[in-house]
């Protein structure tokens, strides 16, 4: 046993090529700063806009395919086959989707953010406020806080701790690391190291698909010896059936709405996980951040084109490798007994999430072990990095010049007019905010770790389907219809948000036990019809369309906004090039500040010399590298004329693209088909 144990600890190859790993992705982040006008707004949130789509399209992969990814859909697919695989492949419709409808209309607008293109959209605060409140709620729920969970159990066990303090250790030693990318180099280090990452993770998971399928006898081996992959000790349920069954439907993706019988029905799979797609690849900040710093609109084509091809590997890459974790290690991975879970791996849930580990630490030799380890690594600094960029983006703004704004008005009236913020201070805020998010996050593991299923995908889609759908919901409903009012919108998030904590409070409130200590457990039935008849993906059905109807009704009872303030708004008003109009009372969004006499500029350069820690902190450039020109100042007519530029494509990429767009969607559309 000691030896046994022995042989799974990193040795100092490992540790030299995890070393060697961090040196290359700092070198590339270290360049990647120096390159970019980390010190202006324009280029410490959106990398300037001047991004090519090779970059783009890696750092949407890469920021989107954390550890949690390989923590999740590996143990997803071990503990039911390959259902779980039709997320990633129903991204592919979606973010194809977000470069063909919904970018265009983000990039002529010229926000910086998801809930400033809502400011504009609908005028007043309180809808932009809530989405970014909300946001950065989920960013901490589903994105931070699942990613450091994974990535810090994969070195917990690479390094054989099994105590808490370890758990913890690592989380922050995790945090610390991608806490500095992007307190140091913005939006550009972030994207530039995930294009490196993309490729250390491909090419990392691809030596470790062929061990795993050439171990359990290829292709074939896995679908032959999946169905009898069982822990030799199981316990039973109050029903007197054995825990820890492989699903007989394992290789479908579509599979019964029967309640309890699958985690992926096929309604829920295709209408309820396209409502959660749909928000996550087309709205949310994370993802939509990177096409708006991509110089044009063919190079935000082409980087959702790369990452939507991209995402045809997870399913094969990280899903039948946790089948085959199951096959050769049963008795861990799909161990069936609260007692013996919690010996293994501390969760007498099961341990499921431990699949893609197992894998890593028995049939790697040393040194590839530490490849792998650092691809994990990789995966979780891409993810990580690209979600504090992203939330400090939101949270400066959209909630602190909102505050800001306040101030200055309550100052106004006062008869003391204080100076707009500059750069400098919302770089400085930004970064602010992604420590003080580093501590929410911490906080947050421990309901991680106790949540009421095993399998950490779950638990990630568990809580993006109570709290998105309403979010989705008035997106659609701003980009694509006119007539949506701010009220309208306003009254369907609130509804949708008190349904979505209803079930939230539910879900979390009534965990079912484990398997085999379910005897003289008796549930509510408010419980069993809100929970368990009605799937969470269900759930995120009817609360889509129950807030679509709330936004319809009490939209076509208020009055609409005029049209001249929807000029690059919608869809249909993309290419206009006419003066947005602004509402008087409507606040000004970031580029102007309508409370006072001055408008100041998102760009602005500040070329004094300052010291080297203030340099550090507030990401002023290094002496010699001053940029003394500031940019030139456009009209508003010419700024209109500029927003419709960047969204004009020459015909022969324009007819290029398209092409790669049907070609990707039938290749897409094949895979579901052969599957299902």
């Amino acid at each position: 046993m000691e030896n046994e144990e022995e042989a799974t600890k990193l040795q100092w190859p490992d540790v030299l090529v995890i070393a060697a790993y961090f040196l290359i992705v700092l070198a590339v982040g270290v360049w990647a700063s120096r390159r970019s006008q980390r010190n202006t707004a324009s280029g410490y949130f959106l990398a300037s806009r001047n991004m090519s789509w090779i970059p783009v399209g890696a750092s949407i992969f890469a920021s989107n395919f954390g550890s949690g990814h390989f923590i999740g859909l590996a143990g997803a697919g071990a503990a039911s086959g390959i259902a779980v695989g039709g997320y990633e492949q129903g991204a592919s419709y979606l973010l194809v989707a977000l470069g063909w409808l919904f970018v265009p209309v983000y990039l002529s607008s010229g926000v910086y953010t998801m809930p400033d293109y809502l400011k504009q959209r609908f005028g007043g605060d309180r809808i932009s406020v809530y989405i970014s409140c909300l946001s950065l709620t989920l960013a901490v729920f589903t994105k931070i806080s699942a990613d450091l969970y994974a990535g810090a159990l994969f070195m917990q066990m690479s390094l054989n701790k099994s105590s808490e303090e370890w758990l913890y250790i690592s989380i922050l030693i995790l945090l610390g690391i991608a806490a500095l990318f992007t307190v140091a180099g913005g939006l550009t280090a972030v994207v530039w190291t995930d294009l490196v990452q993309t490729v250390l993770m491909v090419l990392g998971a691809l030596v470790l698909m062929v061990k795993a399928m050439i171990a359990v006898g290829g292709y074939e081996g896995l679908v032959d010896n999946y169905p009898y992959a069982t822990a030799s000790e199981r316990a039973r349920n109050h029903l007197n059936e054995s825990c820890g069954e492989p699903p007989s439907d394992f290789m479908h993706l579509l599979r019964t709405l029967e309640p309890g019988k699958s985690n992926y029905p096929w309604v829920g799979m295709t209408l309820g996980m396209g409502i959660l797609e749909l928000w996550y690849w087309c709205m949310d900040q994370v993802m939509v951040q990177r096409t708006l710093a991509s110089r044009n609109v063919v190079h935000a084509k082409g980087g959702c084109l790369l990452a939507a091809y991209l995402k045809f590997l997870p399913m094969f890459l990280i899903v039948f490798p946790g089948m085959a974790a199951r096959i050769l290690y049963p008795d861990r991975v799909a161990c069936a007994s609260p007692e013996t879970c919690t010996r293994i791996c501390g969760s007498e849930r099961g341990c499921f999430n431990i699949a893609y580990i197992e894998l890593v630490l028995n049939l790697l030799p040393v040194g590839v072990r530490g490849l792998m380890l650092a691809v994990m690594m990789a995966a979780l600094m891409s993810s990580l990095t690209s979600v504090f960029n992203s939330a400090s983006t939101i949270f400066t703004m959209d909630v602190w010049l909102h505050l800001r704004r306040m101030c200055r008005r309550r100052g106004r009236e006062g008869g003391r007019l204080s100076a707009p913020p500059s750069d400098v201070e919302l770089v400085v805020v930004a970064r602010i905010f992604v420590a003080a998010m580093v501590g929410i996050s911490v906080v947050w593991i421990p309901v991680i770790q106790n949540n009421t299923t095993s399998e950490l995908f779950d638990y990630i889609n568990t809580i993006t389907s109570f709290l998105a759908p309403p979010i989705c919901a008035v997106y659609l409903s701003a980009l694509f219809w006119n007539r949506t009012t701010e009220a309208g919108a306003f009254w369907g998030l609130m509804f949708g948000l008190t349904l979505g904590v209803f079930r939230f409070a539910l879900e979390f409130t009534y965990a079912q036990p484990p398997c085999g200590l379910d005897a003289n457990y008796a549930e509510p039935a408010i419980i069993t019809t809100f929970l368990r008849r009605l799937h969470y993906l269900h759930f995120c059905c009817l609360l889509f369309f129950l807030t679509i109807l709330v936004i319809l009704c009490v939209s076509l009872t208020t009055p609409p906004r005029p049209k001249d303030c929807l000029y690059r708004l919608t869809f249909w008003s993309r290419h206009d090039p006419r003066v947005r109009n602004i509402v008087k009372g409507d606040d000004d969004h970031f580029g102007q500040d309508t409370a006072g006499d001055q408008t100041y500029s998102m760009g602005s350069h500040e070329t004094d010399e300052k010291p080297c820690w203030q340099r550090v902190l507030c990401g002023a450039p290094a002496k010699g590298k001053e940029n003394t020109g500031a940019p030139p100042v456009l009209d508003e007519e010419e700024q209109a004329k500029e927003a419709v530029k960047i969204i004009d494509e020459p015909p022969s990429w324009k007819r290029m693209l398209d092409i790669n767009a049907v070609t990707c969607l039938a290749l897409c559309t094949f895979v579901y088909g052969y599957y299902a």
